[in-house]
């Protein structure tokens, strides 16, 4: 149940007044409905449709796969169940990096189409050139640098980045870069926590991390990382709050068995009908000559 007391709708001016405020920002990813609902009554600041998605919800192993389409129908679905919550969409791969045009027709069917209130973009280089241009036109737009998964294979895997001196300066031009363009916030994924600490003084937007130190001022994980929805290898970097695969898994099992057993559905489970609504429809039945071919078959009498 959530405790918290009854809250505006959270805005970007928001984010920063937090920052100020040194109050640690809270942030999470949502895919559907329910988990939006989850979010809301929880009480979080930040709901990213993120497209982790890919791997979470739709069985990729990579969030490469996902396209525009797919990541519309889910932050719409989120946006129904959000009333408080910033609601931030991914931009996919292959949605934005070709041009700044294409990527502002994108960023915009997000904030038209499924009303989310900004996007998402990874990686420093030409993404610094995208956001600037999203910017001017209107979009508030969240950067991402450190390991981003939509380039793993460029930074060799699914590894903490910044672990070196040149890897480290990588990500301070990165994240100063995608400030200088206008993004309002940034998210800092696997990282050393001392390069976070190194870079924070420097960053006058709000840093969300991920995997990057408690430094930062604020923190994001997956919904299905933290409620132990999924099975295989967990990040370094994700605090599981819950275990609810395992019961999840039980109870399906249960039905089941009940279902097989014919102990479901119980009387507490149909309808009844009045006795004279029975009669009447017994009489409809004898009068159509009784059980006969199935419906649409030669010689069907009912219908």
């Amino acid at each position: 149940m959530n405790s918290q007391p009854e809250r505006t709708r959270l805005t970007v001016a928001s984010l920063a007044a937090l920052k100020a405020a040194g109050t640690p920002i809270t942030m999470v990813t949502a895919y559907d409905f329910p988990s939006a609902r989850v979010a809301e009554e929880a009480g979080v600041d930040v709901v990213l449709v993120g497209d982790s998605a890919a791997t979470t919800v739709l069985g990729h192993d990579s969030t490469v796969p996902v396209g525009m389409a797919e990541m519309l129908m889910l932050a719409a679905a989120v946006r129904r169940g959000l009333r408080t919550p910033l609601l931030v969409a991914d931009l996919p791969f292959g949605s934005y990096e070709r041009s700044d045009d294409l990527a502002v027709d994108n960023a915009q069917r997000f904030l038209k189409e499924a009303g989310a209130d900004a996007v998402k973009l990874e990686r420093g280089g030409t993404s610094v050139a995208r956001a600037r241009a999203l910017v001017a036109a209107g979009i508030p737009v969240m950067g991402h640098v450190g390991l981003t998964p939509q380039t793993a294979g460029q930074l060799g895997g699914y590894k903490a980045q910044g672990r070196t001196a040149s890897g480290a300066a990588r990500i301070v031009e990165e994240a100063l870069a995608l400030q200088e363009a206008g993004c309002f916030a940034v998210v800092l994924e696997a990282i050393p926590a001392a390069v976070t600490e190194r870079l924070m003084p420097y960053l006058r937007i709000p840093v969300i991390g991920i995997g990057a130190g408690p430094a930062t001022d604020g923190q994001v994980l997956v919904f299905h990382d933290l409620l132990g929805l999924l099975q295989g290898h967990t990040p370094r970097f994700v605090r599981r709050y819950a275990e609810l695969r395992e019961p999840m898994v039980r109870a399906v099992a249960r039905y089941a068995a009940d279902v097989r057993a014919g102990e479901f559905p119980g009387p507490e489970h149909t309808y009844g009908m009045p006795a004279t609504e029975l009669t009447a429809f017994e009489k409809f039945l004898d009068q159509a000559g009784g059980p006969g071919p199935g419906p649409g078959q030669p010689g069907a009498r009912l219908g």
